[in-house]
């Protein structure tokens, strides 16, 4: 069942895209200032972008069952498959890494914190579009 659509909250769309920024750009500020080498920061950065992506990919795959929009067995699961490998690769990565422990947690802290704020702010996108199409406003006639 399709419940009816109501707009995010603004403090909460804000909220969303500061988790984004702010992991983001922490995640990227701690690689450019980092001394690893070019090869070693290259892998970071498409890490996070690929698990921006597939974040994003499966958020919108569980609301699109949820809403009873059809999606493949296959691309529900390379979905999962694809966080789940950027989890891995960010953990190995991280694991083998010649860096303090301290620096290493908090590469792994802004990396969930974009990743989560990535998730959010497809919701909210999402939901505003639904609930704009539920409540269409009236213009000047």
């Amino acid at each position: 069942m399709i419940q009816p659509a109501s707009a995010p909250s603004p403090a909460f769309v804000a909220v969303s895209w500061a988790a984004v920024f702010i992991g983001m750009l922490g995640y990227a500020i701690g690689i450019w200032v980092s001394p690893m080498p070019l090869n070693s920061k290259g892998f970071y950065l498409v890490t996070l972008l690929y698990g921006l992506f597939a974040a994003i990919s499966v958020q919108k795959s569980v609301r699109d069952r949820l809403e009873g929009i059809p999606v493949t067995d296959l691309y529900f699961g390379l979905c999962w498959l694809s966080v789940g490998l950027c989890l891995l690769l960010m953990l190995i990565g991280l694991w083998n890494a010649p860096l303090p422990l301290a620096e290493k947690g908090f590469y792994g802290m802004a990396y969930m914190l974009a990743l989560f704020g990535a998730v959010a702010v497809q919701k909210n996108v999402r939901d505003g579009a639904r609930s704009a199409l539920s409540f269409p406003r009236s213009g000047p006639e």
